[in-house]
C-alpha cells in the first residue's frame, strides 16, 4: 500500500444526530484493528469558534483535548474507540476557518486579491484536512451538520475537490441518512434516503457506500432497491439499526462485511481485524454478572448529552468489572435537607459531577453531606470536589461562610478562589480575573499531578508517582486552608506546582475529589483509574 493518505468522508443526511459520529469512529476501529495508522476529523459548519462558550444545552458537553482545544463531544467518541489521543487539529468550525482566512487577508498574505469562498475558504477547509491527515494511512473525516444545511456548503465543496485532486483510488465517500419505519403503514420507507442522496449528488458528490439508521433491521429487498435507486453496489449498502450499546456497533458492521468495499474502493487488499478483546467487552455491558447503583448528582439531568463522556467512562468501568452500573440521575436543584435522605438512601455511590455557576449547588453540598457523613462511597470531579471542600469546611471546621468566590465574591472564607495567574499546558504563562473573558481563561488540558505516596489516589493509579490528567476549569481551591483541612482528616492527595488536585476523607471508605476530569481519557478497553476505583468501591459496597 502507497504511503499516501487515504481519505473516507462521512455525511450525513435528512436530520441530525442520527450516530454520524459513532458510526465513523466505529469503521476507524475496525480499520485501525486491521494494523493501519488512523486518524479522524470533525468538522463543524456552525460560526463559533469553539463550542467552549457554548451551554451544554445547545450542544451536549464540550470534550478537552491534551492540548487544551475545547472541542465537539464526536471527538470524546473518536478517542474512546479509537484509544487514541487527538489533538485540535482533529475538529475545527467555520468561525475558526474564516478567522484564519481574514487573519491572512489582515496581514497580506493574499496579495491584495478578493477573498471570497472559492477558492479562499474552501482551500483552508482542504489545508486543514491535509493536515489532520499527515502520517497517517486513512483519515476519516465527519463534517457536521446536513446535506441541504446552508452553511454546510463550503465544507461539501471541500470534500469534492479534495476527492478530485488525489483521485478516487484515494478517497470515499460514505452518506448516512435515515430510513424510517410508519407505524400506520407497517412498514420502513426509503425515499428520505433518496431525497437526501439526490441533494448530495445535485452538489456534485456521489456516495459510494450508504449507512442507513433504522430502528429496526432492513430486508435484503429493502437494501437493494436503496442500492438501486442511490446507484451504489448492493454491499454498499450497510444497517446500523438501533442497539442496547454503542460499543455493538463496530462488531455489527462487521458482521456485514463493512471493510470488503472500503478495501476495494481505497486499494487496501484484504482486511481482517482482531476485535476478540472488544468482543468480549461488550458482552459484559450487556449481560454483566454484579450490579451497582450510583446517584448522578448534576444540573444538565435532563439532556444526558452534557455528561456523555462521563457516563460512557462509567460503562468502561463496568464492563471491566464484569457490572452494570445504573445511574440514578438527580436533579442538584431539587435536592433539600429534608429529602436528602429519602433521594439517596438506595444508592451505593455518589456521584457530583463539574459544572459551572451557582444553580444547584446547595442540594450537591447536602448530597456530598449525606455520602460523607454516611460513609457512601463518593466521587466528586471538578466543582464535585470543590464543594466538597466547601462542605467539609462548613460542616466539620465550622466555617459557616466557606463559600466559592464563583458564587460570593464577598464572602470571608474563599475555600475556592480564582488566582491570578497560572502556567497553561504549553508551558504559557496566563493572567486571569473576574472580567477575563470566559471562553480564555481556564485551565485547559493535560497537566501533570503529584500523588501523595500512601493515599487512596496512589493505590488506585498503582503506586505511580505522577499522572497527567486533563482539565477545564477556572477556580482553584485555596491553599490558605490547607492545614486546617489536614489537622481535621481530609488530605491533598494529588498536586500540580502547588495547586490542589485531589483530596481525600481519611476516615471514610472511598471519598475522593478531583480538580480534573478523569472521563477525558477513559477508553473502553483502557478505564480510568479514578472511575474504575469508585465503581469498584461501590460495587463493594453494594455486596454488603
Amino acid at each position: 500500500m502507497s504511503k499516501q493518505t487515504r481519505y473516507i468522508f462521512v455525511t450525513g443526511g435528512v436530520l441530525s444526530s442520527l450516530g454520524k459520529g459513532i458510526a465513523a469512529a466505529s469503521i476507524a476501529t475496525l480499520l485501525k484493528n486491521v494494523g493501519l495508522k488512523v486518524s479522524m476529523l470533525k468538522a463543524d459548519p456552525y460560526i463559533n469558534v469553539d463550542p467552549g462558550t457554548m451551554s451544554p444545552l445547545e450542544h451536549g458537553e464540550v470534550f478537552v483535548t491534551d492540548d487544551g482545544a475545547e472541542t465537539d463531544l464526536d471527538l470524546g467518541h473518536y478517542e474512546r474507540f479509537l484509544d487514541e489521543s487527538l489533538s485540535q487539529d482533529n475538529n475545527f468550525t467555520t468561525g475558526r476557518v474564516y478567522s484564519t482566512v481574514i487573519e491572512k487577508e489582515r496581514r497580506g498574505d493574499y496579495l491584495g486579491k478578493t477573498i471570497q469562498v472559492i477558492p479562499h475558504i474552501v482551500g483552508e477547509i482542504i489545508e486543514r484536512i491535509k493536515r489532520a491527515g499527515e502520517g497517517k494511512d486513512i483519515l476519516i473525516v465527519e463534517i457536521g451538520g446536513t446535506v441541504g444545511d446552508i452553511e454546510g456548503l463550503p465544507f461539501l465543496e471541500a470534500i469534492r475537490a479534495l476527492r478530485v485532486e488525489v483521485g478516487k483510488k484515494r478517497a470515499m465517500n460514505i452518506h448516512l441518512t435515515l430510513v424510517p419505519y410508519i407505524k400506520v403503514a407497517g412498514e420502513l420507507k426509503t425515499k428520505p434516503t433518496q431525497h437526501s442522496v439526490g441533494e448530495l449528488r445535485r452538489i456534485g458528490i456521489s456516495p459510494d457506500m450508504i449507512i442507513c439508521r433504522s430502528e429496526m433491521t432492513l430486508n435484503r429487498e429493502l437494501k437493494d432497491k436503496i442500492a438501486s435507486s442511490c446507484g451504489v453496489e448492493k454491499n454498499c449498502v450497510i444497517e446500523s439499526s438501533d442497539s442496547a450499546s454503542i460499543y455493538q456497533i463496530p462488531l455489527a458492521f462487521l458482521k456485514q462485511d463493512i471493510l470488503t468495499p472500503i478495501a476495494e474502493n481505497l486499494g487496501l487488499g484484504e482486511l481482517k481485524p482482531d476485535m476478540s478483546q472488544w468482543d468480549s467487552l461488550v458482552k459484559r455491558i450487556i449481560a454483566p454478572t454484579d450490579e451497582t447503583t450510583i446517584a448522578f448528582v448534576g444540573k444538565y439531568v435532563d439532556l444526558k448529552e452534557s455528561y456523555k463522556s462521563l457516563t460512557e467512562s462509567i460503562i468502561h468501568a463496568g464492563a471491566n468489572l464484569d457490572a452494570r452500573v445504573n445511574l440514578k440521575w438527580i436533579d442538584s436543584e431539587k435536592i433539600e435537607p429534608t429529602n436528602v435522605e429519602e433521594l439517596l438512601k438506595d444508592v451505593d455511590g455518589v456521584l457530583v459531577a463539574g459544572g459551572f455557576g451557582e444553580r444547584g449547588v446547595s442540594g450537591k453540598i447536602e448530597a456530598i453531606k449525606f455520602a460523607r457523613e454516611n460513609k457512601i462511597p463518593y466521587l466528586g470531579i471538578c466543582l464535585g470536589m470543590q464543594l466538597a471542600l466547601i462542605e467539609f469546611a462548613r460542616n466539620v471546621l465550622k466555617l459557616e461562610d466557606a463559600n466559592s468566590i464563583e458564587f460570593n465574591t464577598e464572602c470571608k472564607n474563599p475555600i475556592i478562589y480564582l488566582i491570578d495567574s497560572f502556567i497553561d499546558a504549553s508551558g504559557q504563562k496566563q493572567i486571569r480575573t473576574h472580567k477575563s473573558p470566559l471562553g480564555g481563561t481556564m485551565r485547559l488540558g493535560a497537566y501533570a499531578c503529584d500523588i501523595k505516596a500512601n493515599s487512596l489516589l496512589s493505590e488506585i493509579y498503582g503506586k505511580v508517582k505522577t499522572v497527567k490528567e486533563r482539565h477545564r476549569h477556572r477556580y482553584e481551591a485555596n491553599p490558605k486552608y490547607r492545614e486546617s483541612f489536614e489537622k481535621a482528616g481530609l488530605i491533598v492527595s494529588g498536586e500540580s506546582n502547588g495547586l490542589i488536585e485531589a483530596i481525600e476523607i481519611k476516615n471514610h471508605p472511598w471519598f475522593i475529589g478531583v480538580q480534573f476530569h478523569p472521563e477525558f481519557t477513559s477508553r473502553l478497553t483502557k478505564p480510568n483509574p479514578t472511575i474504575l476505583g469508585f465503581i469498584r468501591a461501590s460495587i463493594a459496597n453494594h455486596a454488603k
